[in-house]
């Protein structure tokens, strides 16, 4: 990866989103040199988050732990298909309800289908336990255009 880097002529975080196929081939999808919402999920689960790395690099200062504290899961907040307009979210309360939710709204005034709104982060002892709890949370947390 440095190699790449250097060719690129980057300093600070690449984030790489690959693929693995069923046939077991790995494919790069997207190369991005900036904090990428794959990696959202370290705000809540690892010891030192993709944007604090990225911040510690690009101002010259070591590099911090990339080790995992808990099992994550992250959900995508995508606006509902049939809505577009002013955002409203439902479900917020119950989502915060749950053990180990932590939702992240990012603050945009207009959905539409599909648009991401924001994510949720899942954190539990097991990921087990996190897929679990994400699956409840996909099905609760719903962005829809106010009607």
């Amino acid at each position: 990866m440095p190699n790449v880097i250097r060719a690129f002529d980057i300093c600070g975080l690449l984030a790489v989103e690959l693929f693995l196929t069923i046939e077991g081939e790995l494919l790069v999808n997207e190369v991005a040199p900036r904090p990428h919402n794959s990696g959202h999920h370290t705000i809540d689960s690892a010891r030192t988050s993709q944007f604090q790395q990225h911040l510690r690099a690009i101002c010259d200062l070591p590099l911090g732990e990339t080790a995992q504290n808990i099992p994550a899961v992250m959900v995508n907040l995508l606006g509902e298909p049939g809505h577009k307009g002013p955002v409203q979210y439902e479900g917020v309360a119950e989502c915060l309800a749950m053990p180990g939710v932590h939702v992240h709204l990012y603050g945009k005034a207009l959905t539409s289908p599909f648009r991401k709104m924001g994510h949720v982060t899942v954190t539990a002892s097991t990921l087990e336990e996190a897929l679990v709890t994400a699956k409840k949370v996909k099905e609760t947390l719903k962005v829809v255009s106010i009607a």
